[in-house]
């Protein structure tokens, strides 16, 4: 078999599962957002902190302050996953809703 012709099927087959994934995640963040039932704040940070890495990558801004309690939660949360890659991000984003939606939506 000509390698010409494998290397063609791998980039292919690469650019199809990065397409489906940014899909799922696109689908996910939608229906994360409809929700019948409100997450409690530890869910809700983990969605936050995959979608900020995934949307963005990593955290580029400064912690905030430990008084502003919210934020610096969302901060953490958005830290906690530096390093990681934005299409991996979108990937465990699809993992947490699949993981919750039963219970939320």
């Amino acid at each position: 078999m000509d390698v010409s012709i494998l290397v063609s099927f791998s980039f292919n087959l690469t650019l199809f599962l990065i397409n489906l994934i940014h899909l799922q995640f696109s689908t996910a963040t939608e229906k994360a957002k409809s929700f019948t039932k409100t997450p409690p704040n530890d869910v809700f940070l983990e969605f936050y902190g995959l979608y900020k890495q995934a949307t963005v990558g990593d955290c580029n801004c400064d912690k905030p302050s430990a008084i502003n309690v919210k934020e610096s939660a969302k901060w953490n949360a958005w830290n906690g996953n530096k390093g990681m890659s934005q299409d991996a991000a979108k990937a465990a984003y699809v993992q947490v809703y699949e993981k919750y939606a039963p219970k939320y939506a």
